[in-house]
């Protein structure tokens, strides 16, 4: 299933529901490795640009981080968002892995440290779309 840039355009996402269907319109089950960012307006509607960032590290470092962060800065301003979704495109099933959590942890924090707003994250697995709760990254993962 797809959606026509003028009808994501048209229909504010307002709920994380209404996200993770957009998410799954648009990106859907995982077919490689990649990076996404989509960017909402003021009024959460969704821009026509959707930015596919390919073969992203599979543990976050410095050099990326900073990198991917300056990106999402630099398209916001140039667009005019106020709002970004990332979604990590990966091969695996949609069990949040140490490297998820890693890459969503340092996104969010360096955002957060240049007053980007993140509205949300996503997996992109195999079989489908998952939401990636704060509670997913926000604290250490226990090894059991």
């Amino acid at each position: 299933m797809s959606i026509h840039a003028d009808d994501a355009a048209a229909a504010p996402l307002r709920s994380d529901q209404q996200i993770e269907d957009r998410v799954r319109a648009l990106v859907g089950r995982a077919i490689k490795r990649q990076w996404w960012m989509l960017f909402l307006d003021g009024e959460d509607r969704q821009l026509d640009t959707l930015v596919p960032i390919e073969g992203y590290p599979l543990e976050p470092d410095e050099a990326a981080v900073a990198s991917f962060t300056a990106l999402a800065s630099m398209l916001m301003e140039e667009y005019d968002a106020k709002q970004v979704i990332f979604v990590w495109e990966r091969r695996a099933d949609e069990i949040v892995s140490p490297c998820d959590a890693a890459w969503a942890r340092a996104m969010a924090d360096a955002c957060r440290d240049r007053r980007i707003f993140v509205r949300a994250q996503l997996i992109s697995h195999r079989n489908g779309v998952r939401w990636l709760a704060v509670d997913d990254y926000a604290k250490e993962l226990l090894v059991t």
